[in-house]
């Protein structure tokens, strides 16, 4: 086996060398130790459950997955679909919920449900089968979960379990209580749906009706003895899942929550700093709403709202209450998301805040400052934010101000280091155990052309100056997500084309995050224009600087936006682009979601231009140049129809391209590793062939 090779099976096997490093923290109240996931190695998928005690640096397993589970999971349909949202890869305890105290611990294994006493170290199954997010009551006394759409909870002391809501006798089997609809953990960020009251006797439950939701079909046809599977699907455009709140009592009282003029729920949090939170959206996302809820009747009360003309973006972690009842909620001051307590900013325009962590006494929180190519970890204080993460890189933080787990990516390591910080100095580390690539990259960063565009070049190893090469553009491009990060793994893939002869360019253009309000909304209707154009723009900018890349031999490729962007470029730019590979693109935004969609279309119905302008299905015709498309069959974000119909239309206008299906693939690049390697080693050959 070569070293290409190498490089490529193992990137499958670790799951791109996320394996083997430590994640999902809870510290306890007094600091003394924590609660992480961690698998054994760096190509074990299974993840089990671990405690550090702070004082003795000692590491200890609470919970083994695989004697636990030696053999398969199997898992419940509710359970598959939560882990495609979070693009969850990995086996065995993948997540898990605690009470208050950090006594009890409660998680699903293969659809059962278990937990563990973390002081005698007893784990205990309690539910046979189709248990979804278990979680605790606060004072570790029951355990709610949802099975059948429904939501149960079990008595720890008695062992006795019962339907807390949702008995059918007023919903039908399009309803769920207590899980979170596919909009909200595809697009918002929210997986739960339903909240614990801080004294554990109550819960906030989300109702969410399918009803009206359009009904689209997702078949294999590599495998025609399997039944299709029927999903509702909310195109833009389309109906949404309607979503509605109530809080039901342990003793089965039950109060419907007000329901205002809004679409989305985006966030709820409940704690003992105030009544229950709801972060609310409108339909056209230009509104935003705090509201507080009385759970003795109902009612709501708006205590912060925010417009845009563009659209209002969602920063997770909010809203929420401070320890003594102040409101922390992000807003857009000065062109800056910045951090507020009780509608006073907190954080400087210097800042972009990018999530807020945890909210106490202090608040948590991470936030990029000048150099977008980075994430720091903050926290808040009385002479303001003080940053804890004091190297280059991507720093993501858990716990609290107090006790901070730092989980830091960099250029010099492969994987995370993790260290536990106690008022913000170093006092524990925890181990992690990535797989070595056996790449290291070597991105040049660089800051081209008039609107300052963060970009990395990539060569290959031993390259000779001088030497022409062909150029493969390697982007996302697309809003909410960034490829320029100071972190090693995110160049992995890129370095490794470079070594197989290309200059590998990745560019963040217009609508990427860290840069600021401004900077993300200039997408606004304009998603193909823009999007092209920066990247356009930073080829031109760096084959000045780096006379090696040969502007006559130029590829593109990428996966999702990536694959739009990608097959936009030989659409519509043939005199720069040569070749493209677009991954799982999106080619007709009217078959894409409603919430992501329309936050920078609209509707079609108000705006039908815009998806015309912005679909990739009118420019077939003009194809003049070598496209390769690859979908998986069972996408059920991007649906496969997206390819399906762009090579129907190449194929009526006689423009020759190649389409490659992927048999029993999601959105979720392929898991096998025969089929994961062998994926990239085609695009690479093809990829020569073409510019050859």
């Amino acid at each position: 086996m070569t070293d290409e090779l190498s490089f490529l099976r193992k990137q499958a096997r670790t799951q791109r060398f996320t394996l083997g490093t430590p994640r999902e923290f809870r510290v306890a109240p007094d600091g003394s130790r924590l609660l992480f996931l961690r698998s054994e190695s760096g190509t074990d998928r299974r993840n089990s459950l671990w405690e550090l005690e702070l004082a003795s640096g000692a590491e200890t397993k609470i919970v083994d997955a695989v004697e636990l589970l030696p053999g398969e999971e199997s898992l419940p349909p509710e359970e598959r679909a939560r882990r495609e949202r979070s693009r969850e890869r990995a086996g065995g305890v993948v997540g898990y919920a605690t009470d208050a105290e950090l006594r009890i611990a409660a998680f699903s294994l293969s659809g059962k449900l278990y937990t563990v006493d973390l002081r005698t170290r007893k784990v205990a199954e309690l539910v046979g089968g189709a248990v979804v997010d278990p979680r605790p009551n606060p004072a570790g006394t029951q355990v709610a979960y949802v099975r059948d759409r429904r939501l149960r909870v079990i008595d720890l002391a008695t062992g006795q379990g019962r339907l807390l809501i949702g008995d059918g006798s007023e919903d039908g089997d399009q309803v769920a209580w207590g899980l979170a609809e596919f909009i909200a953990g595809e697009e918002m960020g929210r997986t739960r749906g339903y909240w614990w009251s801080p004294d554990g006797t109550s819960l906030l439950v989300e109702r969410s009706d399918r009803t009206e939701v359009p009904r689209w079909t997702i078949a294999d046809p590599a495998n025609p003895d399997v039944p299709g599977t029927t999903v509702a699907y909310p195109a833009a455009g389309e109906r949404n899942v309607d979503v509605s709140l109530a809080i039901v009592g342990l003793d089965g009282t039950r109060v419907d929550v007000q329901r205002g003029d809004w679409e989305y729920l985006a966030a709820v949090h409940w704690s003992a700093g105030g009544p229950p939170l709801l972060a609310v959206q409108s339909r056209d996302q230009r509104t935003f709403e705090i509201h507080s809820v009385d759970p003795a009747t109902g009612a709501t009360k708006l205590l912060h709202a925010e417009t845009d003309p563009r659209w209002v973006e969602l920063v997770a972690g909010v809203p929420a209450w401070t320890a003594d009842g102040r409101l922390v909620h992000v807003s857009t001051v000065d062109d800056a998301y910045r951090l507020m307590v009780d509608g006073v900013p907190v954080t400087g325009p210097d800042l972009q805040v990018r999530s807020v962590l945890d909210v106490g006494a202090e608040i948590l929180f991470s936030a990029s400052d000048s150099d977008p190519t980075q994430i720091h970890v903050y926290r808040t204080g009385p002479d303001g934010a003080t940053r804890l993460s004091t190297s280059d890189g991507v720093h993501v933080g858990a716990g609290s101000a107090e006790v901070t787990v730092l989980s830091s990516w960099s250029l010099e390591h492969t994987g995370p280091q993790v260290s536990v910080l106690r008022g913000g100095a170093p006092v524990a580390k925890i181990r992690s155990y990535p797989e070595d690539p056996g790449i290291e990259p070597r991105p040049r960063w660089l800051t081209v052309g008039e609107r300052g565009l963060r970009a990395a070049l990539l060569l290959p190893a031993g390259h000779q100056p001088g030497a022409k090469l062909p150029v493969l553009l390697d982007p996302y491009g697309g809003p909410h997500a960034q490829r320029v990060l100071h972190s090693r793994n995110a160049f992995l893939t890129s370095q490794w084309f470079a070594d197989q002869g290309f200059a590998v360019l990745v560019a963040d253009g217009r609508g990427t995050p860290g840069r600021g309000p401004t900077w993300e909304r200039e997408v606004a209707g304009e998603l193909a224009g823009v999007t092209l154009t920066d990247q356009v723009d930073a080829l031109h900018a760096v084959a000045a600087e780096h006379p090696e890349l040969d502007l006559s031999r130029v590829a593109i490729r990428g996966w999702s936006y990536g694959g739009y962007l990608s097959a936009l470029a030989v659409l519509r730019r043939p005199d720069v682009f040569h070749a493209a590979v677009a991954g799982a693109p999106v080619t007709d935004w009217s078959l894409y979601d409603t919430h992501y969609t329309e936050r920078y279309l609209g509707t079609p119905q108000d705006d039908p231009a815009a998806y015309e302008r912005n679909s990739l299905l009118a420019d077939a015709e003009n194809l003049r140049r070598a496209l390769l498309i690859v979908h998986g069959l069972v996408d059920d974000n991007v649906f496969v129809a997206h390819s399906l119909r762009l090579s129907s239309a190449l194929l009526a206008a006689g423009r020759a391209h190649t389409f490659l299906p992927l048999a029993g693939t999601t959105h979720m690049t392929p898991q096998d590793e025969a089929v994961a390697e062998n994926l990239m080693h085609v695009q690479v050959h093809w990829l020569k062939k073409e510019l050859a």
